[in-house]
């Protein structure tokens, strides 16, 4: 079999690969673009609604409107790309890697200097979450009525039971509602809102869907369609309480109760993974512990918004095509309960740059926090926040100088709530 040569190979064309795949190619590395879907775009082609682009833009654009700034550019671009095409395995041969690649025009052999995973993340199921009662239609992942309704033009349900309040379980509420499906309301098992502020206030308050927390669902009934669920309040442990549950007739229950980073492929390489994020462990330009291996956006970890999904893919698509290999020298980075992760999880002391971003959620809700960096008990940087949910992810950039990474003590990220003055 021919085997066909690229510097840098990226996997996956949702806006990480296409940030990535155009970085590399602008800084004259020979690219290949690898999407398993007929057209590049990942799942913003449907998500139709605004709020895309704020950061990056300046403006309010829908999934498509903003994937598109990314595709228009492949045309003027030596982007190689391969639609409904599948990586099916991958070999490590010294610093490069060997693709099997299943496409339209047959099996193909790739090598590559560098390898970028931009596979995004899957959403978990009933099955994953425990939800008790037989297989019968009308149990939907959020992202899956989401492509039943924008895609297909197809209502999924008519009467539904949201479970879980994730942005997208927020943002299809408010979407069934208006194509005239009654949301019953969203049930979400921990004491306090999974998704964004202004997706709660935009999504449900002003539509007057309920949200109750401290809620499940942990049964379903019906055979070949759903008829109903179990609801049943939980205790701080998010156990369900006898006694508590509530039947609720319905012909949908959708979903919206987490997202795993996709890595099987990356695992399938021995690449280490964080199990904070279940992404890859990653220095600051998006290597991780394999020499010429990158990731980026939601495999990396899940992100709240897709601006910092192209600019993890810009970071990685840079690296991989830079043609410098230097000693790494890399100082680990930890974050105590204080924090529910922090990435990257390494970083160089070797680097030109001086400013490192670490993006990071805070473990609970806290008003007027002080979050501090450490490293061999010498206190390094330190920047107080107004107002941490774990939903919503920091970004924070960081001056760190040499002399300041001297050592292989780690650096130690802390959040302390503060007495209000």
């Amino acid at each position: 079999m021919e085997e066909l040569q690229f510097d840098v190979t990226v996997i996956g064309a949702g806006p990480a690969g296409l940030a990535a795949s155009l970085t590399a190619d602008k800084a004259g590395a020979k690219t290949l673009l690898i999407e398993r879907e007929t057209r590049p775009g990942g799942i913003l082609k449907q998500c139709i609604h605004d709020g895309f682009g704020l950061v990056r833009f300046g403006e309010k654009l829908s999934g498509p409107e903003y994937a598109a700034r990314f595709i228009d550019r492949l045309p003027n671009s030596d982007v190689t790309v391969w639609t409904l095409s599948f990586v099916s395995a991958i070999q490590r041969e010294q610093d490069d890697s060997i693709l099997t690649v299943i496409t339209r025009e047959g099996i193909r052999r790739i090598r590559t200097h560098a390898l970028i995973f931009a596979t995004g993340c899957r959403e978990r199921t009933s099955r994953q979450i425990g939800v008790h009662g037989r297989h019968c239609a009308g149990v939907f992942t959020a992202g899956t009525a989401q492509y039943y309704t924008n895609i297909l033009g197809e209502l999924p349900t008519k009467r539904c039971v949201i479970l879980g309040s994730g942005d997208i379980g927020l943002i299809m509420a408010r979407r069934l509602t208006l194509e005239g499906a009654q949301v019953v309301g969203v049930y979400e098992a921990k004491p306090t809102p999974s998704g964004l502020t202004r997706n709660v206030s935009q999504c449900l308050w002003d539509f007057e869907i309920p949200l109750h927390t401290s809620k499940t669902v942990t049964r379903v009934f019906g055979d070949a369609r759903l008829t109903a669920v179990e609801i049943a309040s939980v205790d701080p442990c998010m156990c369900p309480i006898a006694g508590t549950e509530e039947i609720i007739p319905c012909d949908a229950l959708i979903l919206s109760v987490g997202l795993i980073p996709e890595n099987e492929l990356a695992e399938s390489i021995g690449v280490p993974l964080d199990s904070k994020t279940k992404g890859a462990v990653v220095d600051e330009r998006n290597e991780t512990l394999l020499r010429g291996v990158f990731a980026c956006g939601n495999a990396l970890h899940v992100n709240d918004l897709v601006d910092y999904v192209s600019e993890s893919g810009e970071i990685a698509g840079a690296a991989a095509a830079s043609k410098e290999k230097k000693c790494r020298g890399l100082v680990p980075v930890e974050c105590d309960q204080s924090l529910l992760y922090i990435v990257p999880q390494r970083i160089s002391r070797n680097a030109e740059m001086q400013e490192r971003v670490f993006f990071f959620r805070s473990a609970k809700d806290m008003d007027n926090a002080m979050l501090t960096i450490t490293k061999g008990g010498n206190l390094l940087f330190s920047k107080r926040f107004s107002h941490l949910r774990p939903p919503e992810m920091e970004r924070l950039p960081v001056l760190l100088t040499p002399e300041q990474l001297f050592g292989n003590e780690p650096l130690r990220f802390h959040l302390e709530e503060l007495d209000h003055e």
